[in-house]
C-alpha cells in the first residue's frame, strides 16, 4: 500500500480520542485529542493524564496546539527557483543537482542541516542517506546549538551519551539545583512537577544558579545569581567541598570510577570558598549554605540546560557538575543525578540516530573502526563516511567559503537560530543550491531557498520522539495535511531513488524505518560485539498496530513481560557499570575557562539570550496563535534600571543594541532582577516579525571546542537610547506590505482577526506615511474612511471600513496611543457601532478599562485586572487569585508570576 493512501486508512480509522505527543520543548508532554466539530481547530485539546512526563499537565504553549492546526501560511506546493512545480519535477531537480555537484566536487561538497523537531524516523533515513550512501558526515541539526556540550560531557564520563535520570527523581529529591535553567519558562511541566514535589515534601530544597533573577526563582529557596561563565569553577568548589568535609564515596570511586585524583587536585585551585565567592560574584554565606545543603543531601538532583551548554567552555561546566555527583555515588539511584534537560521534542531521538556531524547511529561514532564497519555492514552501505562531518558552524563556513555547493535544510530556520546571522544568511545567497523543507511558506531560510519542498507537520503524520529521560512517545496523525505535502522520510527516501540508491530506501510506512532503526541498535549490541546503551532490541518486530499504540517507554528497551509488552529502563547505572572499556565512569579534571568575549569600553555590557513563556524557537508555529502573543508582545531587551537611568533609557522606550556584527532595535524592560552590566533579549523575534530583532546577529561564531556549541549566551554589546520623532500603531486585517515598513522600527503581532503592528520612526514623515497607506488600499463603493489630522500636535488617526465592517485601524502620535486591546475588540463586530466609530476618531477608550500587560495567557487576565482584585479583595495566595480571575487554574504557566505579583505587592504593603 503507498504511503500516502496507508495514512490517509490510518486517520479516517479514527473514531474518538487520539494520544500523540506535544511539539514543542523536550518535556515530551503526553496529549489527547478528541473530535469536536464546535472547536475553530476541530479539536479538543487536554493532557494525557496517563503520559508519565506530565501526567495530564500541560503548559500554555502545548495546551493551544491545537489552535495552530489549519493552513494559514502553508507551503501548499513545492517551488523551484519562485515557480510551483509538481513533486516529480521537484525530486527530480534535487537529486539531479545534489548528483551533479557530488560527480563535479565529491560529497563533502554537499550537506544536510536537519531539527530536533523531525521525527526519529526522518532523522533517521536522512542520516543513512548522508553517511551511508552519499559518502560525507556533512549532516549537522540546529541541537548542536541546545546540547551538544552536554552530549560530549556524558560521553566523557560514561563513555556514551547515556541520560542517567528519570522524570521520577523529580518527586524522589531531597536537594534540586537547577543550573542555567528558567524551567518555569522553558519546560514549564518540570517546573509544575518540581512545584508540586516541594508543596508535598516542605523540606525538599531548590536552589536556582543562573546570573538573572527568572520566574523559576520564585520557587527556589536560594538564588545563586552566579557571574556568568562562573559554573564550572562553582562545581569544582563543591567538590572540593564534599572532599574536605568527608562526602566522597570512597567504595563506589574505587570500584565505578577512574580519573578521581587529578580531578579533585583541580578543583581543589577552588576550595577556598571566600576566594570562589568573588570569583562567582556571590555572598559567602550564600554559598556556604547551597555546599551545607549538598552536604546533607543524598538525594541530589542537578538539572541544566542552555545556560551551561551554550558555551565555549560547556563541556567542561557539565563535566563539572557530573563529577561532582560520581564522587558522591548519587548517580543510578533513586532521587539523584546529572540531568540534561533538552530544548525540542526530538532533540534525543536526533542523538539516537546519529543526527549530529560527529556521529553515526545507535550511539556509535567515527572513533572506532568496529563501529564503521558494523554501520557500513547493516546499511550494505554503497560508499560509508568514516569520519565527523561539518559541525554547524564550520558548515556554514564552509557554505560561505564556497566549498559546500549544496544544501539541503529540514524543518528548521537557521538564518534565525544560527550565531552570526546575518553571515549565515548572506552565505545562503551565495550558495549554489539551497533547498529547503518546510511546513511554512515565508520564514527567513525559505527567503533564501533555491526549491521549496512543502512538509507535513505535527498532527498530520506518524513517528516517534525521545524526551529528555530517554522516553520513546509517538506523534501521531490525526489531520490530514495539505494536498501537496509530504512526510520528509518520505521526500528524503525519494530523493535517494533517483540518487541510485532506491534498494536502501524502500519503506512505504514510518513502521519500517523504526523496526530498521531498532534492529541497528541492536546489531552486535552484546558480549559478542561492544556493549552499548541505546538498544532497542524488544522493538525489532514491532507489528504496525503496537507501533500505533505503543505507549510512552525509556530505552534501553531489551526485555519483554509474559505477555509480550515491552519493558523500559527508566533509571541507567544502578549496577555501577558504564559504557567505556573497562566499564568504569571517568572523572574529568576541570580547569575552567571564562566566556572568550569580555565586555570592554567599547561593548561594556554582556548581552545573554533566551525563551520568553509563551514562544517557541523562531515562532512560526506559537506566532500564530492569538493569546500567546499577548504574554510578551514585542521583542525587549531588560536591562537593570541603575543601568537604563547611565544609558538614558526610558522603560517602554527604544533602545538599539549594537556590537561588530550588526545592531536591534528593541522595547526597554527595566527590570530590577538584571544584573548590572547584563542584557537579556528573547531569541525567537525575526524578520517576518520584526525589524531589527533577531539577536543572533549579535552573536558571534564562538564554540565550544569539543562540542562545536557556540556561546550564545555571552555576546559582548552597547546600548544606547533609540529616538524617535513618531510612534503608533496599525492594526489590519490583512498583513501590511514590506513597502509600508520600509525605513521604521515595527513589531507584528497576531491578534484575533487582525494583524497589529507597533511602529516608530526617526526620519519618516508620519503624515506622508499615513498618507501612503490609504491610497493604497484597494477602496471601493462600500469604503468609508474615517480620518482625523492635528499637524500641530502630531496626531493622526485613520480608520478604513467596508460595509460598515472596520478593515484597518491606525493610529499615530507623539505621546499616548490609544489601549490597543479594545481597539482589537472593534474588529469582532459585524457592523461597527456609531459609538466606537466616534471613539476611533477621538482616539479614546470607550469606557473600558485597561487591563495591562497579559499574565494569564489562558483566560487574557491582565496585570492591572489581577492588582485591582488583590487590593480590593484582600487576595493573599494564587489559590484565591485563580478562585477570584481564573487566572493559573488551566495550564499553571503563570503560576510564577502571580507568586511574584503576591510577592511584590507585600512588600509594597510593608514599606
Amino acid at each position: 500500500m503507498a504511503a500516502k493512501n496507508f495514512s490517509s486508512f490510518i486517520k479516517t480509522s479514527i473514531k474518538s480520542s487520539v494520544k500523540t505527543t506535544c511539539p514543542y520543548c523536550g518535556v515530551g508532554c503526553g496529549m489527547l485529542l478528541s473530535p469536536n466539530p464546535t472547536m475553530q481547530s476541530g479539536w479538543d485539546l487536554s493532557g494525557d493524564k496517563t503520559h508519565p512526563a506530565n501526567f495530564g499537565r500541560l503548559c500554555v504553549k502545548g495546551a493551544s496546539a491545537a489552535e495552530t492546526l489549519g493552513f494559514e501560511g502553508r507551503l501548499l506546493s513545492p517551488q523551484i527557483n519562485g515557480q510551483e512545480a509538481d513533486w516529480e519535477t521537484a525530486l527530480n531537480e534535487v537529486a539531479g543537482r545534489f548528483k551533479k555537484i557530488i560527480d563535479q566536487y565529491g560529497p563533502e561538497s554537499v550537506a544536510f542541516y536537519v531539527s530536533g523537531q523531525l521525527l526519529t524516523e526522518d532523522y533517521y533515513v536522512a542520516n543513512k542517506l548522508m553517511k551511508g550512501f552519499i559518502g560525507s558526515a556533512n549532516i549537522d541539526t540546529n541541537s548542536r546549538l541546545c546540547m551538544a556540550s552536554a552530549v560530549v560531557g556524558y560521553k566523557r564520563a560514561f563513555g556514551s551519551d547515556s541520560v542517567p535520570c528519570s522524570y521520577e527523581d523529580l518527586e524522589q529529591a531531597e536537594l534540586i539545583t537547577l543550573v542555567g535553567s528558567n524551567t518555569a519558562w522553558a519546560h514549564p511541566i518540570v517546573y509544575q512537577r518540581i512545584a508540586a514535589a516541594k508543596k508535598a515534601n516542605p523540606q525538599m530544597k531548590v536552589v536556582v544558579v543562573d546570573p538573572r533573577r527568572t520566574a523559576t526563582c520564585d520557587l527556589a529557596d536560594l538564588h545563586l545569581a552566579i557571574k556568568p561563565g562562573m559554573d564550572a569553577a562553582l562545581f569544582n568548589g563543591l567538590l572540593a567541598y564534599f572532599s574536605e568535609h568527608g562526602e566522597i564515596d570512597v567504595d563506589f570511586v574505587a570500584r565505578h570510577c577512574n580519573g578521581f585524583a587529578e580531578a579533585l587536585d583541580a578543583a581543589r585551585q577552588q576550595a577556598d570558598i571566600q576566594e570562589l565567592a568573588e570569583l562567582c560574584d556571590l555572598a559567602v554565606e550564600d554559598l556556604h549554605q547551597w555546599f551545607e545543603w549538598c552536604l546533607q543531601s543524598p538525594k541530589m538532583l542537578t538539572l541544566y540546560s542552555q545556560g551551561v551548554n551554550q558555551s565555549t567552555s560547556g563541556v567542561d561546566k557539565s563535566n563539572a557538575i557530573i563529577n561532582c555527583h560520581l564522587a558522591t555515588g548519587r548517580i543510578g539511584k533513586v532521587g539523584c543525578g546529572p540531568f540534561s534537560i533538552t530544548g525540542q521534542p526530538n532533540a534525543m531521538g536526533g542523538r539516537e540516530v546519529g543526527g549530529l556531524a560527529n556521529q553515526l547511529a545507535a550511539h556509535m561514532d567515527f572513533t572506532s573502526e568496529e563501529s564503521i564497519d558494523r554501520v557500513a555492514r547493516f546499511w550494505q552501505a554503497q560508499n560509508m563516511a568514516t569520519q565527523d562531518g561539518l559541525k554547524a558552524v564550520d558548515m556554514f563556513d564552509a557554505i560561505a567559503a564556497g566549498k559546500i555547493k549544496a544544501i539541503w535544510i529540514m524543518n528548521t530556520n537557521p538564518v534565525v537560530s544560527m550565531p552570526d546571522a546575518d553571515r549565515v544568511r548572506q552565505a545562503l545567497l551565495d550558495c549554489e543550491t539551497v533547498v529547503v523543507s518546510d511546513c511554512m511558506a515565508q520564514t527567513d531560510t525559505t527567503e533564501v531557498a533555491d526549491i521549496l519542498l512543502p512538509a507535513l507537520t505535527w498532527g498530520e503524520t506518524d513517528g516517534s520522539v525521545t524526551n529528555s529521560d530517554r522516553t520513546i512517545s509517538m506523534q501521531r496523525a490525526f489531520i490530514s495535511g495539505p494536498e501537496q505535502s509530504r512526510a520528509d522520510w518520505w521526500m528524503i527516501c525519494e530523493v535517494a531513488k533517483r540518487m541510485g540508491f532506491g534498494e536502501a530506501f524502500e519503506y512505504r510506512h514510518p513502521v519500517e524505518i523504526f523496526r530498521e532503526h531498532a534492529a541497528l541498535s541492536a546489531f552486535e549490541n552484546d558480549e559478542t560485539g561492544t556493549i552499548r546503551d541505546f538498544n532497542l532490541a524488544a522493538l525489532t518486530d514491532i507489528s504496525l498496530d503496537d507501533y500505533l499504540t505503543f505507549p510512552p517507554t525509556p530505552w534501553p528497551i531489551v526485555d519483554k513481560d509474559a505477555r509480550g509488552k515491552p519493558l523500559g529502563t527508566p533509571r541507567l547505572f544502578c549496577d555501577g557499570q558504564f559504557f567505556t572499556s573497562d566499564r568504569k565512569a571517568r572523572f574529568i579534571a576541570i580547569t575552567p575557562r571564562a566566556p572568550q568575549s569580555s565586555p570592554n569600553p567599547q561593548y561594556p555590557f554582556v548581552l545573554n539570550t533566551g525563551r520568553v513563556r509563551d514562544q517557541w524557537h523562531t515562532m512560526t508555529r506559537t506566532a500564530k496563535t492569538p493569546k500567546l502573543m499577548t504574554h510578551v508582545a514585542e521583542p525587549f531587551v531588560a536591562i537593570h534600571p541603575q543601568d537604563a537611568e547611565e544609558k538614558g533609557l526610558t522603560n517602554g522606550g527604544l533602545a538599539r543594541v549594537f556590537n561588530d556584527l550588526g545592531e536591534l532595535i528593541l522595547r526597554v524592560e527595566c527590570q530590577a532582577s538584571q544584573r548590572r552590566g547584563g542584557l537579556f533579549v528573547p531569541m525567537h523575534w525575526n524578520r517576518q516579525y520584526a525589524s531589527h530583532a533577531n539577536v543572533d546577529r549579535l552573536v558571534a561564531a564562538r564554540v565550544d571546542p569539543l562540542s562545536g556549541q557556540p556561546e550564545s549566551k555571552h555576546a559582548v554589546v552597547a546600548v544606547e537610547a533609540y529616538h524617535s520623532s513618531w510612534k503608533g500603531f496599525v492594526l489590519s486585517r490583512d498583513s501590511l506590505e514590506q513597502a509600508f515598513l520600509e525605513g521604521l522600527y515595527w513589531s507584528r503581532i497576531t491578534g484575533e482577526q487582525f494583524q497589529r503592528y507597533e511602529v516608530e520612526a526617526q526620519d519618516r514623515s508620519a503624515r506622508s506615511w499615513m498618507d501612503c497607506l490609504q491610497s493604497a488600499m484597494n477602496g471601493n463603493d462600500s469604503t468609508d474612511w474615517l480620518r482625523y489630522v492635528d499637524e500641530t500636535e502630531g496626531v493622526f488617526r485613520l480608520a478604513m471600513l467596508q460595509n460598515g465592517k472596520l478593515q484597518l485601524a491606525v493610529f499615530v502620535s507623539k505621546d499616548k496611543l490609544p489601549e490597543r486591546r479594545w481597539v482589537g475588540q472593534c474588529f469582532s463586530q459585524e457592523v461597527l457601532s456609531e459609538r466606537d466609530r466616534r471613539f476611533l476618531l477621538a482616539g479614546k477608550l470607550s469606557g473600558a478599562k485597561d487591563a495591562g500587560k497579559t499574565i494569564c495567557s489562558c483566560f487574557g487576565v491582565g496585570l492591572n485586572t489581577i492588582l485591582e482584585a488583590i487590593e480590593t479583595q484582600s487576595l493573599t495566595s494564587v489559590e484565591e487569585i485563580g478562585k477570584a480571575l481564573k487566572a493559573g487554574t488551566n495550564c499553571g504557566s503563570c503560576l510564577p508570576e502571580l507568586t511574584e505579583i503576591l510577592q511584590s505587592q507585600y512588600h509594597e504593603l510593608r514599606a
